[in-house]
């Protein structure tokens, strides 16, 4: 599975944090994975790989594509753009010490990227529980060598690219981003966009804000 992610995306570093295994449940899968619902699954797996570690070489040359996109009339393009127009004039030590003033600094960084800080205002309190077993039904794990809790930003995004990847059901990736996401992950955006650290971020931000905001439209026409 880790190997069919990377190259239906070709965005993905090595260090995924979660690995699927198979489950009982036919009901929970669809159809074939459509064009529109392998690029929604490219848009979270660079979100993902964006939000885990700083970007790389590759990752940074792909996103400086983005710049060549039209906008349109809508966020999503506007903000693809944006975002191509500042990973091509970034430098990636920048982009590292960036980073790292955002989400890791001494003892921490600007932002917690995290649901349950979000939900709660504390770290590993009970939506961390819900989303483990909810995981666990689904057939996903956390692998052994990963210490971050599961309710990291780029692993909820990594999460949502399976299931897509994987097929699930419309209503099995909606009740997960709903359950696990639409609470708090517009906000998350919003601050990175404020952040006083933020540069290229910015750009990051705006585009998961304008992404999510699809997303909860894409929902709302499955219905």
């Amino acid at each position: 599975m880790k190997e069919s992610m990377q190259t239906q995306t070709e965005l993905l570093p090595d260090n995924e944090d979660f690995s699927s295994a198979l489950i009982a449940e036919p009901e929970m899968y669809s159809a074939p994975v459509s064009d529109e619902d392998q690029h929604r699954s490219a848009a979270y797996s660079l979100l993902a790989a964006l939000l885990r570690q700083p970007p790389d070489t590759e990752i940074l040359q792909h996103v400086g594509q983005f710049a060549e996109v039209q906008p349109e009339n809508d966020d999503l393009s506007i903000a693809m753009n944006m975002l191509g127009l500042s990973a091509s004039s970034s430098k990636l030590d920048v982009l590292d010490d960036e980073f790292h003033a955002l989400f890791i600094g001494l003892g921490r960084g600007e932002l917690v990227p995290f649901g349950t800080w979000y939900q709660t205002g504390f770290l590993m309190e009970r939506p961390l529980g819900i989303l483990r077993e909810d995981l666990k039904k689904l057939g996903y794990e956390r692998d052994d060598g990963v210490h971050e809790p599961e309710d990291h930003i780029a692993a909820l995004c990594e999460v949502m690219a399976m299931l897509i990847l994987d097929g699930r059901s419309h209503g099995v990736q909606q009740n997960f981003f709903n359950v696990h996401l639409q609470s708090w992950v517009s906000k998350f955006f919003n601050d990175l966009v404020n952040a006083d650290n933020a540069s290229f971020y910015r750009s990051v931000g705006r585009f998961g804000l304008a992404f999510s905001a699809f997303e909860e439209r894409y929902f709302s026409m499955q219905a």
